[in-house]
């Protein structure tokens, strides 16, 4: 089967947007007979050789932007479309009437657009991906919240901006150093609160008693919300319960450590297109134990009822052990809002942040036998010119920028597989595990997933990013502020 297959029948064959949301369900239901999901019951998978020299995986997830916004011309990736020099595709700007194309932005804070399930569908136009500046100009303006996945966070529409080497010269060396995957796809199709649960699980769902992994009902777009995450006083029937299993469960149940990360900053309050959600203030989250929809963990049943709530803690504990060599078998770290590069936040900042955190690990023990994998959690609205899979009713969303960081990493490789962030899970599970999986006809607590997302045959494996027979490529220590050509917009950047 070709790579693209099935990009080209569920989009191209099928127009989704022109019937309703139970039709088009349907519709993809019918694409996934063409698609085997492997997932029924099974041993666990095999295990590849080599993989355990990686003692300490380590994700971090930043937010919202495109594989093409932040690669697009990065040299041998599948980025932006060129014929003769130019750029061949471009988005119709309804303020013009022109079809507006990718160009350079500098600027340090950008806005993106709307970028929830509707939009996501809007976006992709059935496989034309020609919906990004009308999006943009369509979204939510002057919100009281900005980081609403309603909202656009710029008067001019930025969609069809890219950044370079010149703007990411970090993440452009740690690309041609190591390993760029340039077929990243989110594993669902919306926003950062279900990412960041597929992140840790495979799955978004609602559910309505703790406890009873059965209550839960696939929710692409609206999980149970977060306490600090607005509205719950008023609205308990959507409050969070997370019954269903996430990794954790099996790590616990393996003698498996680790820990996830948060730090002090703020995280968006409440969202959807409501006048109230629309002018919701930020909400601060100043300790580990205030959770934010980047932070999911602490509503999971399984990580109440295993005792691990302690494993979610503050970022100082992350250096500390970094520097002593005692970080944990799994981490995942979550930005606060500053440093996250959702727009409106600077690039610039997030870059740095992220250095930060890579440097710590280079400059420590764990460094000679870790895996760092660096993502953004969805496509913030921003451009992306390749058309998604589909695997199930969720997923796959758009395409991010990922990479992978380590002393057995690939040096200067471009992966082209087929990747989501199932593929985190799966490799996690095979390292530590030995390759059981979040399966509901295996794991001991059955939920109703649509998929066991690690055995998509389409997904493609980790371990094609290493080499575990190679000389270990040395720590590559980068300056935490490098020189750049972005520029700071913002009116507190500007001459008095």
């Amino acid at each position: 089967m070709p790579r693209n297959f099935a990009s080209q029948l569920s989009w191209k064959h099928f127009s989704l947007t022109a019937i309703p949301r139970a039709g088009w369900l349907c519709a993809i239901g019918f694409l996934l007979l063409a698609i085997p999901m492997g997932s029924k019951a099974q041993s666990p998978s095999a295990v590849p050789e080599g993989i355990h020299k990686i003692k300490h995986v380590i994700i971090i997830m930043q937010e919202n932007r495109s594989f093409d916004s932040y690669f697009g011309t990065f040299p041998g990736a599948d980025g932006l479309p060129t014929k003769d020099g130019a750029f061949t595709v471009c988005n119709p700007d309804p303020r013009t009437g022109q079809c507006m194309s990718p160009y350079h932005d500098t600027n340090d804070a950008n806005g993106g657009g709307p970028h929830n399930a509707a939009a996501s569908l809007k976006d992709i136009d059935n496989g034309r991906m020609d919906g990004f500046v009308i999006q943009a100009e369509s979204g939510r303006k002057g919100c009281g919240n900005a980081w609403n996945p309603v909202c656009t966070n710029s008067a001019n529409p930025d969609a069809m901006g890219y950044h370079d080497g010149r703007d990411l010269p970090n993440y452009w060396a740690y690309a041609r150093t190591f390993v760029l995957q340039d077929h990243m796809f989110e594993p669902n199709a919306s926003w950062s609160l279900p990412a960041h649960l597929y992140e840790v699980s495979a799955w978004s769902a609602y559910c309505t008693k703790h406890d009873d992994p059965k209550s839960c009902k696939n929710a692409v777009d609206a999980p149970g919300r977060p306490l600090d995450f607005g509205g719950q006083k008023d609205a308990p029937d959507k409050k969070a319960i997370y019954a269903w299993t996430d990794v954790t469960y099996l790590l616990h149940a393996h003698h498996v450590s680790w820990g996830y990360y948060v730090i002090r900053g703020t995280s968006p309050g409440c969202t959807g297109d409501d006048e109230a959600a629309i002018n919701c203030p930020r909400v601060e989250r100043y300790t580990a134990r205030t959770p934010g929809i980047w932070n999911p963990l602490p509503y999971f049943d399984t990580v109440k009822d295993d005792g691990e709530l302690s494993r979610i803690q503050p970022l100082e504990n992350f250096y500390k052990q970094a520097h002593d060599g005692t970080l944990p078998s799994v981490s995942w770290i979550a930005p606060s809002q500053m440093v996250s590069e959702h727009p409106p936040a600077r690039l610039s900042v997030g870059q740095s942040w992220v250095t930060g955190l890579i440097n710590a690990v280079m400059q420590g023990p764990n460094w000679k036998d870790c895996a760092i994998f660096l993502v953004w959690d969805d496509w913030g609205g921003f451009y992306d010119h390749e058309i998604p899979p589909v695997v199930d009713e969720n997923g796959y969303g758009l395409r991010v920028p990922a990479m992978v960081i380590s002393p057995y990493a690939k040096p200067h490789f471009i992966d082209h597989q087929t990747l989501s962030f199932d593929a985190y899970l799966k490799f996690i599970e095979d390292d530590f595990l030995g390759g059981l999986r979040l399966n509901p006809k295996t794991d001991g607590r059955p939920d109703r997933r649509p998929t066991v997302r690690e055995d998509v045959p389409i997904l493609g494996n980790l371990t094609n990013d290493f080499d575990f027979n190679q000389q270990p490529i040395p720590a590559l220590v980068l300056p935490e502020h490098p020189v750049t050509d972005l520029v700071d917009t913002t009116p507190d950047a500007q001459p008095k």
